[in-house]
């Protein structure tokens, strides 16, 4: 059996189990997500967790979770974890920050051009019988101008794809960004807001971007434009989109992720943007291509299978990062300690206590943990380790033979 328990959650692809499986992990997977006293009542059973969106990992749920060594978002946000608890435990949390980002991107693009077709609107009357042709308040994307919020992965992905298809594109991101193409940064949000046929969100979940889209923001939208959110549900005031909508401010606006959302199929959804003209509402389903999650089942698989069997936690996204080389020989001892002055020192004592020789040593820092990995010749590698882990310093501590 096993050395390593993997829980997956939430119908993650196959692919990730297959990967894990492969490398010797044994592997529980689940369709849908737990809820907070199931996490609490099960998750020590396990050394690794893999997470979509709707799992929330809490600080009361990760303060009760000490054999859990590492997170998987199999996604590409992290907001459903308490990443500064997590820090503080010494769990690194891992992501996919690239593998969805062209599903995201051509769902914006087709739902631009659904929106100025009033595709959904004539489909539904076709299905009820209505025979609706006509070109009034239909209209060709070319030529027209989308304004990007956030212009990271996906949005110079969309970018890209939205330039071949002849749109002007402009963009506003708080960090600058050097322009992809003929796409044309601006200085502000709203000389974006004011400017654009279309207006594509594509920010993370911070207090910064809570509610970013309000009345006020909305209302400085050109008349008859259109607003498209797939980035995060906070970052749309849904009531005030309602508003603009039925003012007919806004010709129409596409909507993929929500301020609450479902925790699994079988629960219902209520918006006040429903029943609202030229209004498409989609189901979170940004990255569910099976494109989408098929490289992101290998790629955070591959991360979680790195630092269970190396220590690698690069590309952690709360956690020093370090790139290491599988260990030839010996022991590898991983430590995560506060970062306080004369750690490396304790241990370093301790290794020449027991006799051992270093082969190889890595260290990285953060502003409050460091992460030690030291390759070993040692006899008695386990009382070394129980040394070790018994600093008053130490967060966690293991062996990797």
């Amino acid at each position: 059996m096993s050395s390593h328990r993997i829980l997956l959650l939430e119908g993650i692809h196959p692919v990730a189990v297959e990967t894990l499986q492969n490398e010797g992990f044994e592997v529980k997977r689940e369709l849908s997500a737990y809820s907070n006293q199931e996490l609490k009542d099960k998750i020590n059973q396990f050394d690794a967790i893999g997470i979509r969106s709707k799992t929330q990992m809490t600080s009361d749920v990760l303060e009760s979770s000490i054999n859990v060594k590492t997170i998987g978002c199999f996604c590409i946000g992290t907001n459903q974890v308490d990443l500064v608890t997590a820090n503080s435990f010494g769990v690194p949390v891992f992501n996919a920050p690239y593998s969805n980002t062209r599903s995201v991107a051509e769902l914006v693009v087709s739902l631009m051009v659904s929106l100025s077709r009033q595709i959904c609107d004539r489909s539904k009357k076709a299905h009820d019988g209505v025979w609706d042709k006509s070109a009034t308040g239909s209209n060709e994307v070319r030529g027209k101008t989308l304004g990007i919020v956030g212009y990271g992965h996906i949005g110079t992905q969309l970018s890209i794809l939205a330039e071949a298809m002849g749109l002007n594109v402009q963009y506003f991101d708080i960090i600058k960004k050097l322009p992809l193409g003929n796409a044309n940064s601006l200085d502000s949000l709203n000389q974006l807001l004011s400017t654009s046929d279309y207006v594509s969100l594509h920010v993370p979940e911070t207090e910064q971007t809570k509610n970013m889209m309000g009345l006020e923001q909305l209302s400085k939208m050109k008349k008859g434009s259109y607003l498209i959110n797939a980035s995060r549900g906070s970052v749309v005031d849904i009531s005030a989109l309602a508003k603009k909508l039925k003012e007919n401010h806004l010709a129409g606006a596409a909507v993929d992720v929500y301020p609450k959302e479902p925790k699994s199929n079988k629960e219902s959804f209520t918006s006040e943007l429903q029943g609202l003209n030229n209004v498409i509402l989609t189901p979170h389903i940004g990255g569910s291509t099976e494109e989408a999650q098929y490289n992101i089942g290998i790629e955070v698989a591959t991360s979680l299978t790195g630092y269970l069997k190396k220590g690698q936690s690069i590309g952690a996204t709360n956690f020093p990062n370090i790139d290491v080389p599988s260990q030839t020989s010996g022991h590898r001892l991983v430590n995560i300690h506060k970062n306080v002055p004369g750690v490396l020192g304790e241990i370093n004592g301790i290794v020449s206590k027991y006799g051992a020789n270093i082969n190889r040593q890595f260290l990285s820092t953060d502003e409050n943990i460091g992460y030690l990995i030291m390759d070993l010749n040692v006899e008695d590698s386990q009382s070394l380790k129980k040394d070790v882990t018994s600093l008053d310093t130490s967060i966690r501590t293991r062996l990797i033979k």
